[in-house]
């Protein structure tokens, strides 16, 4: 009896782990192919060791790069019986190329992927394909930009290889992608931005009609907090959608991804020539009522340099008429009693000769053709030609006017989150104190001016200080790619001004690359007073003043 029941147990054994090595034999020999793909399939190129990529998040709480699940489609070369019908079928619903499928499903691998990040309604026609051999299905962890193209070279995006692709992407990689092997960190660090949604998308919405009404062929608003240096919004007329940064690259049109606020360098006209006023008035060389008579043009080493229009305003003129009237003989007059060697040390102390410090992929120029020291390249710079900067540039030093006389530094990150624990950004440097209170106070005065009696007129809001400066700048040959000296007919028109401006809440500069106006009055002021008044609405700014 006994060996009967041992008998009983040995053969239910020997079953058993028949059924058990059975079931080993055909995964891991008839169809091990399909689970190493569909492992694969899940992860592919991403990371197993450390943590999950941190997210990107707007001041308001709105997403701007999260992590979701993707759909990916793949195929099993070994498996596909009909190479041509079954390309046939996913090439309409993929909407790929015939010959590109049969290539990737020709290769002598277990496994290839056809397409990632498919759509909900390529995933369903796929599921539908039940009599389809050799083709799966899996979901992967990716990269989502929910935004799509709001603020995308801001943002920039994550590339095949899992590496951060310009913008913040790129320049806060580390932290976004955490310390690798690091067990207890299940995600990299969080950041919030100080871009401002609603801000934001208003100032993209009105390049895009700049780009229909004033045929613009480019252009950037950026607004500041002029105090904190948090940027508001940075925006550019050009942009693409990270979620499908591939066909940009595949049209070779690399240039997009690059952020001209950051890294487009241009002459800025007269919206300069309040820095110019700034190191005269700090120098005590000037004063805001210190007279000149202007005779149209002046004559410097062989060279005329004449006001915009060829214009004669006469005189006696105070150095806030100048500002009012912008006059480029009256920045000359300033430059020449500053003398050339205060004059290239403001233009250091403004910041334009050195990087604003942002937290983003930046150019700026030495303006090596200053450091000559050719006196007629001192008298065009004083009203902002043959001198270049970037648009973050030109915001940081109108930023020192408007705050009392601190450089700033800009910045795009308000609050990195790590580990549920959010740390104020600590890449901010301290405030440098470049001109007086005094000087900033008395040059504000001055723009207050411009808006309210001279160009500027168009940009003022009843109730409210606006002060500003417009520029109309010939763009150079050479900055058009042509090998040859000298200015084309093409322009940049700008404004940049801020409000309340005795105690800003915001800086505005509205940049248009070569709009079908003669001047800013008439392209860029209009831009900036909507943006201003839509500003001073959503924020609920106090008025300085009852009509």
């Amino acid at each position: 009896m006994r060996n009967w029941r041992i008998n009983l147990i040995f053969i239910l054994f020997i079953l058993i782990s028949a059924a058990v090595i059975g079931r080993l034999v055909f995964i891991q020999i008839r169809h091990g192919d399909f689970y190493r793909a569909l492992s694969q399939g899940l992860h592919i190129n991403f990371a197993e060791e450390g943590p999950e990529r941190g997210e990107i998040f707007l001041r308001d709480g709105k997403s701007l790069a999260i992590n979701i699940n993707w759909f990916l489609v793949f195929a099993q070369p070994k498996e596909i019986t009909d190479l041509e019908g079954t390309a046939d079928k996913l090439a309409p619903i993929l909407q790929l190329d015939k010959e590109f499928l049969l290539e990737r499903m020709s290769q002598n691998n277990f496994y290839t992927v056809l397409k990632r990040k498919l759509t909900e309604e390529e995933v369903a026609k796929i599921k539908e394909l039940d009599d389809i051999e050799g083709i799966y299905l899996a979901e992967e962890r990716g990269r989502y930009y929910p935004q799509e193209e709001l603020a995308s070279q801001v943002v920039g995006f994550l590339g095949a290889e899992q590496k951060g692709q310009y913008g913040l992407e790129e320049f806060y990689d580390p932290l976004l992608e955490g310390e690798p092997g690091l067990m207890e960190q299940t995600k990299g660090s969080d950041l919030v931005l100080t871009l401002d949604y609603e801000v934001q998308f208003k100032a993209e919405q009105l390049l895009k009609k700049a780009k229909i009404d004033l045929e613009i062929e480019g252009g950037q608003i950026i607004v500041a907090d002029p105090v904190s240096g948090e940027i508001l919004a940075m925006a550019n007329l050009e942009n693409f959608n990270p979620n499908n940064y591939e066909k940009y690259a595949e049209e070779g049109n690399m240039e997009i991804f690059q952020n001209p606020s950051t890294q487009g360098l241009f002459e800025p006209g007269s919206v300069f020539k309040p820095i110019t006023m700034a190191a005269a008035l700090e120098e005590n060389r000037i004063s805001p009522d210190t007279t000149y008579t202007d005779e149209g043009s002046v004559t410097i080493s062989g060279f005329t340099v004449y006001n915009y229009g060829q214009r004669t305003y006469g005189g006696p003129l105070t150095m806030t008429n100048v500002l009012e009237k912008s006059i480029n003989t009256g920045a000359v007059f300033v430059e020449r009693k500053l003398g050339p060697t205060s004059f290239l040390k403001y233009i250091e102390k403004f910041g334009f000769m050195e990087p604003s410090g942002i937290d983003m992929q930046e150019t700026y120029s030495l303006n090596k053709e200053l450091e000559k020291g050719r006196e007629i390249n001192f008298a065009t710079a004083s009203f902002g030609q043959g001198i270049e900067m970037t648009p973050v540039q030109l915001i940081r030093a109108y930023s020192a006017i408007a705050n009392g006389g601190k450089l700033i530094i800009p910045h795009l990150v308000q609050k990195v989150v790590s580990g549920g624990k959010a740390v104020d950004n600590n890449s901010i440097k301290p405030e440098e104190h470049i001109i007086s209170s005094k000087t900033a106070s008395q040059l504000t005065a001055m723009l207050i001016s411009v808006v309210e009696n001279g160009y500027a007129k168009a940009a003022g809001i009843p109730g409210y200080f606006v002060a500003g400066k417009t520029g109309t700048a010939q763009v150079s040959f050479g900055a058009l790619g042509i090998d040859k000296k000298g200015y084309s007919e093409k322009t940049v028109q700008s404004f940049v001004g801020f409000a309340p401006a005795f105690n800003p809440k915001f800086l505005i500069m509205v940049k248009l690359n070569n709009p079908n106006t003669n001047t800013a009055e008439y392209s860029a002021i209009p831009i900036f007073k909507e943006l201003a008044d839509f500003i001073i609405h959503l924020y609920e700014i106090p008025p300085d003043y009852q009509e």
